[in-house]
């Protein structure tokens, strides 16, 4: 889609090392394919060579190990040692043995690519297409971290629709943020729209509509507002509002003349993980044929996505291009 242009290509003009965690799946091998093909990062995947080439012979693709990428074999890569070793000095004062900081580093694939891109042996990290979001985002914390001056992470999903491309945040990690946490989401969120060349114009969301309601999730989102107003007066952001003043200015502006933002919303900022969550999945499953991309996960220290086990082919090379420009802006 055309959201995705600048963001490839940014890519291809830098491709990177990504390492993917899930190397034997058929999708991510299916989605290396393509991201070798279009030049787009330099892949490096953790699997059994055994089985990683029976499936690129099963699915007819045409790659090889070390000619097209890196194979990281979880049985016997030669940096183990230092890989679990590494492990075990983080987790040791929270139950974690020198044996199992060994078995976790053998079969964690995941956890295998967050201690290889946190020794510099990879640019960035793609997981997730299997499993729950939690257990890879904690072996992303336990390992990597947050950014400095980061104290959560967080998620924005991007959706494109017919005449509108929309963000959508927090749809994977923070149940209830307090209004702190609201602020930091939308900065961070804000900041990675402008990877795709899109200014953010900010509603933040709510079942009250300018102080119609004094409900716990109304007052937050109040409270988040009057924080970005007073720390960051340069944003577009508005609220607390309902869906549809969001995406309808007129419609905003009829009933609170004075808002500060007079265009359609194109971040949309919900005051809980269950809200965020329902409407990204609502909006994603009526559009149709409407693109996604993400989850993108924001606030780590290093360039890493935690995708779903429903990421399509299209949104791992996606998600691809993404890290290798954020693995280039944080070079």
């Amino acid at each position: 889609g055309l959201i995705m242009k600048p963001v490839f290509a940014a890519a291809h003009k830098n491709p990177k090392r990504i390492i993917f965690s899930e190397g034997e799946s058929e999708k991510v091998l299916r989605a290396v394919q393509q991201v070798v093909d279009e030049g787009l990062a330099r892949p490096i995947l953790i699997g059994r060579p055994d089985v990683v080439t029976h499936n690129i012979e099963r699915f007819g693709l045409r790659m090889a190990a070390e000619r097209d990428f890196e194979l990281v074999n979880p049985d016997s890569d030669p940096r183990f040692n230092e890989l679990w070793q590494h492990y075990h000095s983080l987790m040791e004062r929270h139950g974690v043995s020198v044996e199992y900081a060994k078995k976790e580093v053998r079969r964690r694939t995941t956890l295998i690519g967050t201690l290889l891109l946190k020794f510099g042996y990879g640019d960035g990290l793609i997981c997730g297409t299997y499993g729950m979001h939690r257990l890879h985002r904690e072996f992303v914390e336990t390992v990597l971290g947050r950014r400095e001056g980061v104290d959560h992470l967080y998620t924005v999903n991007l959706l494109s629709l017919p005449g509108r491309t929309l963000f959508l945040a927090d749809t994977y990690v923070n149940y209830d943020p307090t209004p702190e946490q609201v602020v930091e989401m939308t900065l961070l969120a804000a900041e990675e729209m402008k990877r795709f060349g899109i200014e953010p114009r900010i509603a933040l969301l709510s079942h009250s509509s300018f102080g119609s309601a004094d409900s716990p999730t109304a007052e937050k989102m109040r409270a988040a507002l009057s924080m970005l107003h007073e720390r960051h007066p340069e944003l577009q952001v508005e609220g607390e509002m309902h869906g549809d003043s969001a995406l309808d200015a007129r419609h905003r502006l009829q009933i609170f003349p004075n808002a500060k933002m007079r265009e359609d919303a194109n971040l949309l900022i919900f005051p809980t993980l269950d809200a965020a969550n329902i409407a990204f999945n609502l909006l994603k499953n009526a559009a149709g044929s409407g693109m996604t991309v993400g989850p993108i996960l924001l606030g780590a220290a290093k360039p890493v996505h935690i995708l779903t086990p429903s990421a399509t082919v299209r949104r791992i090379i996606n998600m691809t291009a993404l890290t290798v420009v954020e693995a280039g802006q944080a070079d």
